[in-house]
């Protein structure tokens, strides 16, 4: 039999429906997300945010180019991954770190964390936050000190966690916390001082003033000290707003995320019992809007089901709260967003999604 005007079709596997995306587009529109964050980060640490961030994706850009040319494999710079790397790692340290540590672990980001498995697609965990961990544990003086902000009234960069005005008492140790330390740094200094009966008068008055609406204004738009680009929670919201109106992220991970991190901060995380804890200190504090939004939102290393990223997020504000409360870092988001990374395989296989059309077979 002669069959004629016949077309050819490419048979694949589910799923069938496509939209017009690809990861240059992704990658690019991530990149325009983070620089409210970057802008914000300028307003209140000056240049020196900007050249460390340029070093990250400088370092990171190059790396991925070496690294496809001595394998012999198509250079990809241009889809934009690199970039959101290198400013994710850059993103995730202090505003007056030495200038070598982003180029090194925006290094390591690329080559360790990603181009060693594969390149983009392949890698198991977050690269930014696998470089960022590197970086931790190889130089940590340099990875937690260089706290800044910037005074407006007279233009004077200070090393300062918490306003001097909110002391009441003359507890020098307590004097000392406030202008060295993060808000989270000294949230759990003063907590474990408290809890343990070794804290002076203006410990409980201090750790109370965390949630006093002033300082959740300083919080919420930036005026702290900590990472470079997560000090901001307004810019970093207004960047994850154009993320989530293109549909490139959606509402499961961060709700899951910020949501428990919230109720178990507020059920354990405060000094006068259960229920007492700062539930917007810690929502705004630290960097959990930028990895709950920007980071744990990988879509290489997170779950690909509905249910299991909501898992996924909830596994990750229960691991960001454990290690806040108890561990010996005050923040947790980094290390809580690796191990659910690393979860995600058994997270997705416990999780599966129903085929399309199936139905259940009925007992007869």
């Amino acid at each position: 039999m002669e069959v004629s005007n016949v077309s050819l079709v490419n048979i694949s596997s589910s799923p069938h429906l496509h939209e017009q995306v690809n990861v240059r587009r992704v990658m690019w529109t991530v990149v325009i997300a983070l620089l409210p964050a970057l802008i914000a980060a300028y307003l209140f640490f000056g240049w020196r945010s900007i050249w460390i961030t340029i070093l990250g994706v400088v370092a990171a850009v190059g790396a991925e180019a070496l690294v496809q040319f001595l394998t012999k494999k198509p250079i990809t710079i241009s889809d934009g991954s690199a970039v959101v790397t290198g400013m994710l790692l850059a993103f995730n340290l202090p505003p007056l770190t030495p200038w070598w540590i982003p180029v090194v672990g925006s290094i390591f980001a690329i080559t360790i964390g990603k181009q060693i498995f594969g390149g983009l697609g392949y890698n198991p965990v977050n690269p930014a936050l696998l470089g960022r961990a590197f970086l931790m544990a190889s130089w940590p003086v340099q990875m937690t000190t260089g706290w800044a902000t910037k005074l407006a009234s007279s233009g004077i960069s200070t090393v300062s966690g918490l306003k001097e005005t909110l002391i009441t008492g003359g507890d020098a140790q307590l004097q000392n916390l406030i202008t060295s330390a993060t808000p989270l740094n000294l949230a759990q200094q003063v907590r474990g001082d408290i809890i343990a009966g070794t804290a002076g008068d203006s410990a409980r008055t201090i750790f109370h003033q965390l949630s006093s609406l002033d300082y959740i204004k300083d919080l919420f738009w930036g005026n702290i000290g900590g990472c470079i680009g997560e000090v901001s929670a307004a810019a970093l919201i207004l960047g994850a707003a154009i993320l989530v109106y293109k549909h490139y992220i959606e509402w499961r991970i961060p709700i899951g995320y910020i949501g428990t991190v919230a109720f178990l901060s507020w059920m354990i995380g405060g000094i006068d019992g259960l229920f007492s804890g700062p539930i917007l200190f810690h929502i705004f504090s630290g960097g959990l809007i930028l990895g709950a939004f920007f980071m744990a939102t990988d879509m290489v290393t997170s779950p690909v089901t509905k249910k299991g990223r909501l898992i996924f997020g909830i596994g990750c504000g229960l691991l960001t709260v454990v290690i806040r409360t108890w561990g010996g870092y005050p923040e947790g988001v980094s290390y809580s967003i690796l191990i659910m990374n690393i979860a995600t395989p058994l997270i997705d296989k416990l999780t599966p999604s129903k085929p399309f059309g199936y139905r259940k077979k009925s007992k007869t």
